[in-house]
């Protein structure tokens, strides 16, 4: 297995904080502590501290990375358990996941695929490369298995590289006043309201009675994403599929029970701004500046995407080498 001893670069960060807005009763479900006749069947996640309902990042960042595989019509390439599939880079270069026995999936590396360098993926294996990519790579051994696959004289390599995400999204709790108004909801529940559904069989018209935990409609959120900048001709197309997938998620629903009306959410008052390694290292020294490059704020997605030519000026004039 090649192993690379050089560092990843780090260019800057840019920071993305916004309102996440819930339109409707909202289900992020947490573990029940109890199984109580009578009790709710799905209740929310809350924070262990202050009991308050929050939305995990890591729900968040799921949902609009599924979003950016369709997108970007990623292949299905890797089973997700219970016969579901999803989308991986096996490797940090181009190759063939081999999804049942003589068929072939080609993927698109890590270093240029626009969801794994995003989001990360997870190295695969038994997976499939070109002979002249696996060399160049140090990924060869002539002990492995070799086979045509689209033309392409490839070799079956074991094991893939990881490769780290450049996006974080913190969780998103809050905003004071949004939890000071839920505190005074009266529904039997903290912060949040009981939903009272009841599946019917279309067969045997039997009843399915259920209790779900929703945040109501009109809770507000802090969302914050940040994005590290480690190639500067990449940035501007990374931060546009995050753009598109935040309105396209607006069009959706977060979190559970979506297509029976929970989840649409909306993000208002979008801010930017931009630190780079130069400034990071002005911290240091009291007669510089280490002051965030701030962009200004914008109301909406529908005018984050309209105004995205202006953010695309305003990325560029600060990374390196195109600094006024």
């Amino acid at each position: 297995m090649s192993v690379s001893y050089a560092q990843k670069p780090l260019l800057g960060k840019l920071t993305l904080t916004s309102h996440l807005s819930a339109e409707t009763g909202l289900h992020i479900g947490g573990g029940g502590e109890n199984l109580d006749i009578g009790g709710l069947d799905k209740p929310v996640i809350r924070d262990p501290l202050t009991k308050y309902p929050y939305l995990p990042g890591s729900s968040i960042k799921g949902k609009l990375r599924s979003t950016l595989e369709r997108l970007l019509n990623k292949p299905l390439n890797r089973t997700g358990g219970s016969g579901t599939w999803r989308y991986e880079s096996d490797d940090l270069a181009n190759g063939f996941t081999e999804v049942e026995n003589g068929h072939f999936v080609a993927y698109e590396g890590a270093r240029t695929c626009q969801v794994s360098r995003l989001f990360g993926s997870t190295g695969g294996s038994g997976f499939w490369m070109p002979i002249e990519t696996a060399t160049e790579e140090g990924l060869f051994s002539d002990k492995n298995r070799t086979r045509t696959i689209e033309g392409q004289n490839c070799v079956q390599v074991n094991r893939g590289r990881n490769a780290p995400a450049r996006l974080i999204i913190r969780d998103s709790h809050l905003v004071t006043e949004s939890a000071e108004k839920l505190k005074q909801v009266d529904t039997g529940l903290y912060m949040t309201e009981w939903k009272f559904e009841n599946g019917i069989d279309r067969v045997t018209a039997a009843a399915n009675p259920r209790q779900l935990e929703r945040v109501p409609a009109g809770a507000k959120f802090k969302f914050e994403l940040v994005y590290t900048v480690e190639d500067a001709n990449q940035a501007i197309g990374d931060l546009e599929n995050i753009a598109i997938a935040l309105a396209i998620l607006e069009d959706d629903a977060l979190g559970g029970h979506g297509s029976r009306g929970y989840g649409k959410v909306r993000f208002q008052q979008f801010n930017f701004s931009y630190r780079s390694l130069a400034q990071y290292r002005q911290m240091t020294n009291t007669q510089g500046t280490s002051e965030i490059q701030p962009f200004q704020p914008i109301a909406n997605t529908q005018e984050l995407l309209e105004n995205f030519g202006n953010l695309r000026n305003y990325i560029q004039r600060l990374l390196p080498g195109n600094e006024s």
